[in-house]
């Protein structure tokens, strides 16, 4: 009777893995919605009960112990293996970063922001691409995060680069002229809160932040989804925009980066 009860609990938690750790994953990876579900939601609350733990927390410790001090590349790396292999997390990744890559050389901009920090993925990547003198601004709103991210980018050797500011967009944006110094941004990468994309470029318009030829590039255009400012960015005459097709996240389902030229 004990031995059909441990080969029962055996058969049990053989299945509980198989399930957790191929079979939902592999099922998830096409789908945004179940995507998001389970690593935002399930695996990371999980993790977090287990480990006692964040999940940026997580991450910055495995920055620590396997990226290159002072070295950038090996840092965005480091942080996509991670992501790929041992717990996903929602930076911008490596097949849209370069799409990000590219932009960013395209613009070579002495002055850009970046709404929505998060762990400071993002901001290595166009940190690391910045002309000589230029200089990045990323908005974050959880100190939590901010706190992470300032030493994931201070471990890439970046800090000179970039001016981390805490608070809401709404708020801090209108600050950006008289506080920071800002007369107008040569390039955007939208990747905070979905439903502030809209509302924070029409800010942006409204503060006279944007010159012809600043460039916007928003992110989970299509997972989660940013309908409103699609819709805006591709109807208003004062933008030209350009959907670029690709995969949310470390996963294989659909998703893309838009980018859009202000005409003026």
């Amino acid at each position: 009777m004990l031995l059909l009860v441990v080969c029962v609990a055996a058969c049990v938690a053989l299945l509980w893995y198989t399930l957790v750790f191929f079979v939902i994953p592999a099922l998830v990876q096409y789908n945004g919605t179940l995507a998001l579900l389970w690593h935002d939601v399930i695996v990371e609350r999980s993790l977090d009960w287990l480990t006692r733990s964040t999940r940026p927390q997580r991450l910055l410790t495995h920055v620590k112990q396997r990226a290159r001090r002072g070295d950038a590349q090996s840092v965005i790396t480091t942080i996509d293996d991670y992501c790929r292999a041992r717990e996903w997390a929602m930076n911008v990744g490596d097949e849209k970063g370069s799409i990000l890559d590219q932009v960013v050389c395209e613009v070579s901009p002495d002055v850009a922001l970046e709404l929505g920090t998060y762990c400071g993925y993002s901001s290595v990547r166009i940190a690391r691409l910045l002309p000589p003198g230029a200089r990045l601004l990323t908005v974050e709103f959880n100190h939590d995060y901010a706190t992470i991210a300032r030493e994931v980018i201070d471990w890439a050797g970046l800090q000179d680069r970039v001016q981390l500011l805490e608070g809401a967009s709404g708020d801090l944006i209108p600050q950006l002229r008289q506080k920071h110094g800002i007369e107008t941004l040569d390039f955007i990468f939208l990747d905070h809160w979905k439903d502030r994309y809209l509302p924070d470029t029409r800010l942006l318009e409204d503060c006279s932040l944007l010159r012809r030829g600043t460039v916007l590039l928003a992110d989970n255009v299509i997972c989660p989804g940013t309908p409103d400012y699609l819709e805006y960015v591709r109807s208003s005459p004062r933008y030209q925009s350009q959907y670029f097709s690709s995969h949310l996240e470390y996963t294989r389902a659909e998703d893309g980066l838009e980018k859009s030229v202000f005409l003026g």
